[in-house]
């Protein structure tokens, strides 16, 4: 591992509120975020209320060898906030008829074990399918080449069972969403990352938006990612599993991310009625309520609002899009480091939402 040990001076980047927040609010703000400014690896953050930019400010460093400060237009790893955008896609197949929620795994990929026979994509999109972590069958230092999504297939291939029945309990799975990756590509004749930018990305004008493929695509304004070992930062960017994309592997910045959530409540490249559905609780077999609707968590605030959000943890980056939809109220932070746990990524949002006063 490379080690770095530059000295950078200390800077809060030009990244400007288009309406101000109050003075009290942004030094309140400013506090919370301390551990992301001087020479550290960065924060960029947004506050969003009526579709208006009420907060933004940009923290540290996005690639601490070349001195690059983190600007709005800085692209992050998003890790699994990049899981809306693969059940967008799946959303959007299914209204096109391409497919259905109980389009089962033995369907989509004729030769899957009979323990498929049983998932459907409603399971997949609320992990509740019981398919195993593929995380568990790859060593951490697979990197030549990296697992990609037709990897995770292969694995989930090779076993004879699932975790439990489908339906009957809830575990997050990323091997679910690697899956969806992949049916997106069987049902609309394109990749993944081509059906994204074409349905999507292109549409909304998230033009430096990308699902990265090593050596096919490149990241604009690219933030990497940082681990500090023994009181040093070193840049870890990635890891064995960082190149699948169903599950994580989206970059974006709060530049674009801001037009995703004022496209979540126009009904832009989604219909309202499934935008709706994203953000529905679900049932296990037995009654119990599943808080995660297609690529969103589900809860409810200490003023009992409706929260839809979602955490990103990946190696060397931890983000959260944080959204009181009835307030039209959204927190986007993105973030090049591997600190803090990636709960403690909703409490930052929440902390953030106490201090301006919202």
């Amino acid at each position: 591992m490379q080690l770095y040990t530059i000295l950078l001076a200390p800077l809060l980047a030009s990244c400007i509120s288009m309406q101000p927040a109050a003075a009290q609010d942004t030094v309140a703000i400013d506090r919370i975020m301390a551990a992301y400014q001087a020479d550290n690896p960065g924060a960029a953050l947004l506050i969003i209320k009526d579709g208006a930019v009420v907060f933004e400010r940009c923290y540290g460093y996005a690639n601490r060898e070349r001195g690059e400060q983190v600007t709005a237009a800085t692209n992050f790893r998003l890790a699994s906030v990049s899981k809306q955008f693969t059940a967008t896609c799946i959303l959007q197949l299914i209204d096109a008829g391409k497919l259905t929620l109980h389009t089962p795994l033995t369907q989509a990929f004729p030769g899957f074990p009979a323990y498929g026979g049983d998932v459907t994509v409603a399971h997949l999109l609320s992990h509740t399918s019981g398919i195993p972590d593929y995380e568990d069958y790859v060593a951490d230092t697979a990197f030549h080449p990296q697992i990609k999504d037709q990897g995770v297939l292969d694995i989930l291939m090779r076993l004879d069972r699932g975790y439990f029945a489908p339906g009957t309990q809830y575990r997050y799975s990323n091997s679910a969403y690697a899956l969806l990756a992949l049916l997106v590509e069987k049902y609309s004749g394109q990749s993944y990352g081509d059906y994204l930018r074409q349905h999507i990305f292109s549409p909304l004008g998230m033009d430096a938006t990308v699902a990265h493929e090593a050596g096919t695509t490149t990241v604009a304004g690219r933030a990497y990612g940082y681990a500090k070992h023994n009181g040093v930062w070193e840049r870890r960017d990635q890891s064995s599993t960082s190149a699948v994309l169903g599950d994580g592997g989206i970059y974006s910045s709060l530049d674009d991310l801001f037009k995703w959530d004022q496209a979540l409540y126009a009904g832009t490249v989604l219909p309202r009625h499934l935008i709706a559905q994203s953000f529905a609780y679900h049932q296990l077999a037995n009654g119990d309520t599943v808080h995660y609707g297609h690529g969103w968590h589900l809860k409810r605030n200490q003023h009992g609002e409706q929260v839809v959000y979602h955490t990103g943890s990946s190696t060397s980056f931890r983000n959260v899009f944080y959204r009181i939809p009835s307030r039209r109220f959204s927190i986007i932070l993105l973030t090049n480091r591997n600190q803090p746990a990636e709960e403690a990524m909703v409490t930052l949002a929440e902390r953030i939402t106490d201090a301006c006063g919202s």
